[in-house]
């Protein structure tokens, strides 16, 4: 058998394959609800045999979304239509997550149909951002308020809160994510991070809201279910975050009880030039794993089934996410099925149209 089709167990919980559905927003939401688009979207790809798919950043709080039309999960009113989407993917076999997130300064957004621009405090579809300190991602947009005492304890009590729901919705991974630019990375890097309290200024304080989140979730969701945190490796910038602190900020998660490493990279300031390629990002998961000894998923430009399969022969990571090839593709397990000659079980009403070895 082929690696990408062996299982996995984390916790109490088995990935009958290594392929994921990366979370990816889909800017469809109206005050944060779930709606039909969101079951046929996530739930095709259950059906199309990923083990694992995760739901889109969704946010903790109405001032956490990136955009006006950003899931969220930030009242118990969203409960009901998400729990549907979750045992519909239940149903077809697969297992779902949520990434439960906050955008801080890269939040109050048009949707990308409408150009993505930033949106002023005082606006339609517009609020005040928030972050480790007042500095805006590009130098033209509205400064976010930088996160007091008061402030930061809100954060940590709507993840909180957030993760009761997740319980209550019935999802199998909840991630945290603390990558692209968004709130946790805003604190960690210090190209966003000009505070002097105990949040700001040295490597340990600049990771502490993260690890204080961190530890609330756990205690939270508890010990029977995987917990994964997505991080940006590298700013890809001088002076910024770099993967060897990535790997000392992955041994203290990993002491917390997080289970996986999400690894990505960049997203923290518009400057960056990030060399991409196929598979670029997957150096990076794969020091992870080796230095600090927790399971990574690698994602980024990964699209055909051979180069999926060598990332995990490599020992680079032990989950391949897949983003917009599972866009393109959201049967792709079957077809990567085919072409590494694996007979995997399809959905009972496609049998009569499974390719044949």
């Amino acid at each position: 058998m082929t690696k990408l089709f062996s299982s996995l167990q984390i916790r109490n919980t088995t990935f009958k394959n290594r392929m994921v559905v990366s979370p990816m927003c889909m800017y469809s939401s109206q005050d944060g609800f779930a709606n039909d688009f969101h079951l046929v979207h996530l739930g095709s790809r259950a059906t199309g045999g990923f083990a694992l798919v995760i739901q889109e950043a969704t946010a903790v709080s109405p001032e956490g979304r990136i955009s006006y039309g950003d899931l969220g999960i930030w009242k118990d009113d969203h409960i009901k239509k998400l729990k549907q989407i979750a045992d519909f993917c239940h149903s077809q076999g697969a297992l779902i997550g949520i990434q439960l997130a906050h955008a801080g300064r890269k939040g109050s957004h048009h949707l990308p149909q409408d150009g993505a621009a930033k949106i002023p405090p005082m606006q339609a579809n517009g609020w005040q951002t928030v972050s480790s300190s007042a500095l805006p991602f590009r130098e033209e947009e509205a400064a976010p308020i930088a996160l007091d005492e008061s402030g930061i304890q809100k954060v940590k009590d709507d993840f909180v809160a957030a993760t009761r729901r997740a319980i209550e919705v019935g999802y199998d991974v909840v991630e945290i994510h603390a990558a692209h630019g968004y709130l946790f990375h805003q604190f960690y890097s210090p190209l966003a991070n000009q505070r002097s309290d105990r949040y700001g200024g040295s490597f340990e304080n600049r990771i502490r809201l993260l690890l204080e989140v961190t530890q609330l979730v756990k205690e939270e969701w508890g010990n029977e279910k995987p917990l994964f945190v997505r991080i940006s490796a590298t700013d890809w910038t001088e002076g910024g975050w770099t993967v060897e602190d990535s790997v000392q900020l992955a041994l203290r998660l990993k002491e917390l009880g997080v289970d996986l490493i999400d690894t990505s990279s960049g997203g923290n300031v518009p400057y960056a030039k990030i060399p991409t390629a196929p598979g670029y990002q997957a150096g990076f998961a794969e020091r992870i794993r080796k230095d600090s000894k927790i399971l990574t998923g690698a994602v980024g430009q990964i699209t055909a089934a051979a180069h999926s399969e060598e990332i995990l022969q490599r020992g680079m990571a032990d989950l391949i996410l897949y983003a917009r090839e599972s866009l393109r593709h959201p049967y792709l397990p079957l077809h990567f099925a085919h072409t590494l000659e694996e007979d995997i079980e399809w959905p009972l009403q496609y049998k009569r149209a499974k390719i044949r070895l």
